[in-house]
């Protein structure tokens, strides 16, 4: 996601922001921009689309000079990458950049316009920088009028605002996305992460929700939004620089996973809130025929993204009634698939250049289909190609092996559900509160799952030996057996396969014994008993189960050889819980076997040719 720098202090703030952009690159960004007060005391922003380069070239051609700054590399989630959109924004005296979504903007922009703002961007970000200098205006101090425009705001956000009329002081605040405060020798730093800062200090406070930071040259003070004062102690960061962009953890794979629950957060903000009904959309994905002028939805992915698709279409069925076909997108185009106008095809693809995927959406356009884009990346050819894009907004994973965009496609098609459901008049506006309120709360479960690492860990341990696996599961959760399995082998080069329950005893139960592990997905619901029949199967074979359950079960845990317990969700997102289970298991298993967890072997994170 975006990308935040901010800097007080005696020296030349450009550099430094520069610098702290740059080591900010891995985090994925659409444009850049920076903010600096100069000698005559008036605020001069600089701002361009595409990389950094192109920033760095047009300050060389128009110089920045001053002790105070802010920079921002923007992922675009209002407006397109462009440099009208791009960070900081600018009202009057005060410049803004923001990370997140501000999810009553539009509520909060039209008011702005009724008394008369101007706004020039497509961005929820302009009206922070409008709301604050209101208050400026009005006579408030930069830090009550961030505290005041911080209580008006909807969503999960990080913002960052300079101001002519105090030219020594940036003032910072925060809600979900994350924000440290960098304490230097006369100097004082803020930033999104602590690779940006790294070069300058290594004494950091990290805020928590709720809070604001007030930084000047000579210190910083921290307060709550209620103007309440607090007191942390700095801690000191002792990663190098490589273990700071990986966040301190020895694997950018085990960082991603433990950033799912903010991804879930980013994902959603915007498009739904608590006690609301509403799911929206940043544009209309359904286009001028809306819901009548779909026939069958058509799915197109490979690998991770074919299993979401698989799953989306017990969800999208259940909601809609609509017939919803997921196929591989490197199949699709040569078996000669009848497509029509009617037909809506969804191209899945988290980098959003997958080479098959592209191929399969040219037939789509030569047949008239209507085409959603589901991608997490903003621009890509997908994008470009799709006639509405539905982004996933998990941030860039590093890790060639997918966590994040995984979990976020599985939350895009729930919340694409319901929204189609809605509009076909199939959901009232109880029962959509029904089904978002247990979305809602699935970031806190999956941080409830983190709690049981150890466990799995020393489940890792007993079976990292071994040299096949097979996963199983039933109804929705069958194609995250697949997942299972396809983690398991991409980073751990065991081999793995994974099944719907019903099909083991078509052929694969010939290969259990005592030295197969059998990872069974059994969620408490109709199939449950039908499941506990299959693991008996397993266990007359000698098989050694690992299940993972939401369910207490006595018998179950009379089958099982171990048994993990993941919280009570849904049926629809249970899926989300028990793939969170499965990433950590395959992690540990191929990290007791000491592979190449990030870059495995022979696999590219973007595949572009067919």
């Amino acid at each position: 996601m975006c990308g935040i720098i901010g800097y007080v202090g005696g020296k030349d703030a450009y550099p430094i922001l520069i610098e702290g952009l740059h080591r900010l690159e891995y985090r994925g960004y659409d444009s850049a921009g920076v903010a600096t007060i100069v000698k005559n005391g008036h605020l001069e922003i600089r701002r361009a689309a595409g990389k950094l380069e192109n920033l760095r070239s047009l300050v060389a051609t128009a110089p920045l000079a001053g002790k105070i700054g802010i920079g921002h590399t923007r992922w675009a989630t209002h407006g397109r990458p462009s440099e009208t959109n791009a960070h900081p924004h600018k009202a009057g005296p005060v410049a803004v950049i923001h990370n997140g979504i501000v999810e009553n903007y539009i509520e909060l922009r039209d008011a702005l316009k009724a008394r008369g703002h101007k706004l020039s961007s497509d961005t929820d970000t302009e009206v922070i920088a409008h709301l604050v200098e209101e208050r400026v205006r009005g006579g408030a101090g930069l830090a009550d009028a961030v505290r005041q425009v911080a209580g008006e705001l909807r969503g999960s956000f990080s913002i960052v605002v300079l101001s002519e009329t105090e030219p020594g002081k940036l003032v910072a605040a925060k809600t979900a996305t994350p924000l440290v405060v960098g304490l230097g020798d006369g100097e004082n730093f803020v930033a999104s992460d602590i690779p940006a800062i790294l070069s300058h200090t290594r004494n950091a406070v990290v805020l928590d929700d709720g809070e604001i930071a007030e930084l000047s040259a000579d210190g910083a003070r921290i307060m709550k939004f209620d103007g309440s004062p607090v007191a942390r102690k700095p801690r000191k960061i002792e990663w190098d620089a490589v273990e700071a962009t990986r966040g301190g953890y020895d694997h950018y794979l085990r960082k991603e996973i433990n950033e799912q629950p903010q991804a879930w957060i980013d994902t959603l903000a915007g498009r739904a809130a608590a006690g609301s009904p509403d799911v929206r959309f940043e544009e209309d994905l359904l286009g001028p025929g809306g819901p009548g002028a779909i026939g069958r939805i058509v799915m197109v992915g490979e690998g991770a993204s074919w299993i979401t698709a698989n799953i989306g279409k017990y969800i999208i069925e259940e909601l809609t009634g609509i017939p919803v076909e997921p196929d591989f997108s490197s199949e699709f185009r040569y078996r000669h698939p009848p497509i029509d106008p009617r037909t809506l095809i969804i191209a899945v693809s988290q980098s959003g250049e997958t080479a098959d995927t592209l191929a399969a959406m040219e037939l789509g356009a030569q047949s008239g289909a209507r085409m959603i884009g589901l991608t997490n990346t903003v621009d890509s050819s997908i994008a470009r190609k799709a006639d509405a894009r539905l982004y996933t907004r998990c941030g860039p994973e590093i890790s060639v092996t997918t966590t994040k965009c995984f979990i976020t496609q599985l939350e895009a098609y729930y919340l694409f559900a319901i929204y189609l459901a809605q509009r076909m008049g199939r959901l009232d506006r109880e029962r959509s509160r029904e089904l978002l309120k247990p979305a809602l709360a699935i970031p806190a479960q999956i941080r409830t799952l983190f709690k049981l690492e150890p466990a799995i860990k020393k489940i890792a341990r007993t079976y990292a030996g071994a040299h096949d696996f097979i996963y199983i599961g039933r109804g929705i959760n069958h194609p995250v057996a697949h997942e299972g399995a396809l983690k398991l082998k991409e980073i751990s080069y065991i081999h793995a396969e994974g099944f719907p329950a019903g099909f083991m005893k078509h052929g694969p139960i010939a290969l259990i014994d005592e030295r197969m592990p059998v990872v069974v997905l059994i969620p408490g619901d109709d199939l449950f008993a039908k499941m506990l029949s299959n693991m008996r199967e397993v266990e007359s074979r000698g098989g050694k189960i690992i299940a993972v359950t939401d369910q207490k079960s006595s018998e179950l845990s009379a089958i099982a050889t171990e048994v993990v317990h993941v919280p009570r969700t849904n049926r629809m997102l249970t899926p989300v819980l028990m793939t969170i289970v499965l990433q950590l298991l395959a992690y540990h298993v191929a990290v007791e076997r000491g592979t190449d967890l990030d870059q495995p072997r022979n696999l590219a994170k973007s595949v572009t040719v067919e």
